[in-house]
């Protein structure tokens, strides 16, 4: 008699990467139920639970008859916290998988946001449960959002030195839900995009699809976030694994 396989818990399952993820573990036939500010009626198979995790209301009811924890929540603030209760939570209910999405650089670039993903990893891994983490680069979506508010500017700033590795948000789905029903594997390879770009490269490419142009200015990003982007610690350059999809064919289907 096969047994039936314990429900997947996903935090952030409607946001940009949860809502690419949930789908891949539900055809890989798991029962999923994820988290929500709100509660609301299933759907296609997935069940919605209110909780608060900076509150840490909701989560012990939310994780029974749970094995798999996939932590894709996240925001400029409270991360730690939030990945705190979770994590107290999870050990008392005696899961045996926690997935964690980070950001590459997390250990590197001295920024406030980044300091709340890194103090969320040693979280994880000190928490006694097996876990997988995996850094991911900035999604093409979130590097759009930033190419399209700069370009609203008469004059498009461009920091000096400044590069990204932007990886496609289905290329991390993909790679999170396969870990997701996979074992424990502790810290994996990160994930980037296919190339490496200036951010003057990347505004060249978002203005000419939309058929704008826009005179460059050269910036300097001072202090210690600024020497850190500068010297390459928010890219992966060697020993990562790279998605498939270029800024070129995100920016061909959403604004070309």
């Amino acid at each position: 008699m096969t047994s039936t396989p314990a429900t997947v818990l996903v935090t952030g399952g409607t946001g940009t990467l949860g809502s690419l993820a949930v789908p891949l573990l539900r055809e890989a036939g798991r029962d999923v139920r994820v988290l929500s500010r709100h509660a609301r009626e299933a759907a296609d198979g997935v069940e919605y639970v209110a909780v608060d995790l900076l509150k840490g209301e909701g989560i012990d009811a939310a994780l029974t008859g749970v094995d798999t924890v996939l932590h894709l929540a996240g925001g400029p603030k409270g991360d730690d916290i939030a990945t705190r209760n979770l994590v107290r939570a999870a050990r008392t209910a005696g899961v045996r998988h926690l997935v964690y999405i980070s950001v590459v650089g997390a250990d590197r670039v001295p920024l406030a946001w980044l300091r709340s993903k890194l103090d969320a990893e040693r979280t994880i891994a000190e928490s006694g449960v097996p876990w997988t983490t995996l850094r991911a680069a900035q999604f093409h979506e979130l590097t759009l959002k930033m190419v399209q508010t700069m370009a609203k500017m008469p004059v498009f700033p461009v920091p000096g030195g400044l590069r990204l590795q932007p990886v496609d948000a289905r290329d991390v789905a993909a790679r999170i839900a396969e870990l997701t029903l996979g074992s424990p594997a502790g810290l994996v390879p990160d994930l980037t995009g296919p190339r490496v770009y200036g951010l003057g490269d990347l505004a060249r490419g978002y203005l000419k699809a939309r058929g704008k142009r826009r005179p460059m200015m050269p910036l300097r990003i001072p202090g210690k976030a600024g020497r850190a982007y500068r010297a390459g610690d928010n890219l992966t350059l060697a020993g990562a694994d790279t998605g498939k999809r270029s800024w070129e064919d995100f920016l061909a289907e959403r604004v070309g």
